[in-house]
């Protein structure tokens, strides 16, 4: 019988090997295959490493969950408009193959996702139903006046000023 034992250089993984009788038949191989056992690190360890990262997040979203609480619902509302626009724009700009941060998708959409809250959270504090909220929702869309969003205007201020700089050099 034999029996193969091997430990790695971390102590946390143990491999291990073992079959019956060495020429017995010629014709069926005589390797029963390898058993690897890990050894885990301590429960404790695990959770209390994970517990920090989620406390700074909370703070994080309640930080920004008070901030959009101090505004006003028609500030709401125009920050709401403009950060759909930066929405269409990534996807503009996704569409184009041009470089664009992946990340600012999901980042608007929250945010976005937790103004409505907000907006919905004082309706109710109003005593508007849901019927009368859907109601009133259609009817602010349609009243929406498209505008540039703000990294758009701030791209054609900064073409304009180039443009200016150019001419005041040839002039």
């Amino acid at each position: 019988m034999l029996s193969l034992s091997i430990s790695s250089s971390s102590p946390s993984t143990i491999i291990s090997s073992s079959s019956k009788t060495l020429f017995s038949n010629p014709n069926k191989s005589f390797f029963h295959g390898i058993r690897i056992q890990h050894l885990s690190t301590p429960l404790r360890m695990q959770s209390s490493s994970l517990r920090n990262p989620s406390v700074v997040m909370m703070a994080k979203r309640e930080e920004e969950l008070k901030e959009i609480r101090a505004k006003t619902t028609e500030e709401i509302n125009d920050e709401i408009i403009d950060l759909k626009g930066e929405l269409l724009m990534l996807r503009l700009l996704k569409s184009a193959r041009e470089e664009f941060k992946n990340s600012e998708f999901s980042r608007m959409r929250k945010r976005v996702a937790r103004m409505l809250t907000v907006r919905r959270e004082r309706e109710l504090e109003e005593g508007i139903n849901k019927r009368l909220s859907r109601k009133l929702d259609r009817k602010w869309k349609k009243s929406i006046v498209v505008r540039p969003p703000p990294s758009l205007r701030k791209m054609q201020e900064e073409e304009a000023a180039a443009a200016a700089a150019e001419a005041e050099k040839s002039a």
